[in-house]
């Protein structure tokens, strides 16, 4: 790699670890291809990312930004997890090292917090920004629809009884 190219990939990781709100760190060694793919198939289907970049150029890129945290976990072959929902890259990870023993969780951070791997396997627990949005929009929903079947109820109830008085005179 030359150093336009190191200078390139250095821009590009700094904008990454800037502009997401959580990173991922892991170690992949023993991992298929496939297996890899696969986890980058999930992690896109998501809305999170997986990269493999140099240690050394991912601490450089790390200098400055809020999650300068994690480059004591670069050691090693590591990836990065990363996506701008809290808890999509946290999620998907975390269920992929279930099922794959090969991959191990570092570490992460979210901001300025940094999480061991407790901290990220919590994370991966909450509900996603798109999970609490149906749940406010069922919260919100829920007491138009009690008033209005509360309102229809007596309508509802007259009727019936009007229909049972005109059953029994018509016997």
């Amino acid at each position: 790699m030359d150093r336009a190219a190191k200078s390139d990939a250095v821009a590009s990781l700094n904008g990454v670890f800037a502009n997401t709100s959580v990173v991922v760190v892991a170690h992949y060694a023993g991992l298929t291809v496939a297996q890899f793919q696969k986890l980058r198939r999930e992690m896109k289907a998501n809305g999170a990312t997986v990269k493999v970049a140099k240690n050394r150029l991912a601490k450089i890129a790390l200098e400055g930004t809020d999650v300068a945290s994690i480059s004591s976990l670069l050691k090693g072959p590591t990836l990065i997890a990363y996506s701008s929902d809290p808890v999509a890259a946290p999620k998907v990870a975390v269920a992929f090292a279930k099922d794959h023993d090969k991959l191990v969780i570092l570490g992460g951070a979210m901001g300025t917090t940094a999480l061991n791997p407790d901290g990220v396997k919590a994370l991966a627990t909450m509900p996603s920004l798109d999970e609490l949005r149906a749940k406010i929009v069922g919260l919100i929903q829920a007491p138009a629809t009690k008033l209005a079947q509360l309102t229809n109820a007596p309508a509802g109830k007259l009727a019936r009884v009007v229909k049972a008085y005109a059953d029994k005179n018509a016997a």
